[in-house]
């Protein structure tokens, strides 16, 4: 049977058909109209469409921005407003006449880097968004570990200073509030006045404030990862996201995570992803 993915994000959408041995066979992006649930579906439906077309046996998996509520069927937490309380999954298996399988895009990245990334070799991983939020995914022996509710692997709103930084999510002091890109940025305005973005940040080297905020970034990261270990103790910990891209997180960055984790052997890999920002599509191929 063949395997289709489709990656909704909030730029492109990519869709991708894979055989049963994981062989690309058609792939396409487009891009994601905006604000507009009703031509969301439609983009998506005519992208399946062609993707299949000629193919009548294969599985259609999607990886969404959000989460399915488990109680409601409904899409929530997501960072595309118009998709908030609709039922996407359901809208689309009747425009369709097709099952689907739908995940968030951080299980579908963990799921995607455990099966065909760079952490294939690997029992149980943790795969780690950091990007405009902070999620995470769980994978067990290939297969995703949404957990009870479907709140598996998501660190991002861990609470890490009580009584801190307010998050969207209602709470306080969440991970995501302290090391997404954007509160990175935040950080780095309160401490220097400048409004720069990230990868402006970490060039500015010579800037005096510039050692006092990576440090209070890599502490908090160190924190935030050496939770999930003493809680999960995963084979490896895969980094994703655009904040992936930065190398001291594996160096000092993991130092950092080691010195908080309670055991006298610390030894998990960080890795960083091979997918890039096709990890979601491939992903959403592998669900179930």
């Amino acid at each position: 049977m063949y395997k289709l993915g489709v990656d909704l994000g909030g730029t492109k959408i990519e869709a991708v058909l894979l055989d049963e041995s994981f062989n690309v066979i058609k792939r396409k992006r487009i891009l994601t109209p905006q604000n507009n649930y009703k031509n969301i579906l439609d983009s998506i439906s005519s992208l399946v469409m062609e993707i299949s077309e000629n193919i009548s046996d294969y599985s259609l998996g999607i990886c969404t921005p959000g989460a399915i509520s488990k109680q409601t069927g409904l899409i929530k937490n997501s960072n595309t407003p118009c998709l908030i309380g609709k039922s996407l999954k359901e809208d689309l298996e009747n425009k369709l006449d097709k099952k689907i399988s739908m995940e968030n895009d951080a299980n579908c990245f963990a799921l995607a880097e455990a099966t065909l990334g760079i952490a294939a070799d690997f029992d149980l991983v943790f795969g780690v968004i950091l990007g405009t939020g902070v999620g995470g995914g769980i994978v067990i022996n290939k297969k995703l570990y949404p957990g009870r509710t479907n709140i598996g692997g998501e660190w991002g709103h861990h609470t890490l200073h009580r009584n801190g930084n307010l998050c969207y999510c209602g709470k306080t002091g969440c991970v995501e509030t302290y090391i997404s890109g954007p509160s990175l940025e935040n950080h780095w305005t309160q401490l220097t006045g400048k409004s720069q973005h990230l990868p402006e940040i970490l060039t500015d080297i010579d800037n005096e404030y510039w050692e006092k905020w990576k440090i209070e970034f890599l502490e908090n990261f160190g924190y935030g990862l050496a939770n999930v270990i003493d809680i999960l103790d995963p084979d490896a910990i895969v980094l994703g996201g655009g904040l992936s891209n930065i190398d001291f997180l594996y160096t000092e960055g993991k130092e950092s995570i080691y010195n908080q984790v309670f055991s006298d052997l610390v030894d998990t890999p960080i890795l960083k992803n091979i997918l890039g920002d096709s990890a979601g599509v491939f992903g959403a191929c592998m669900l179930d």
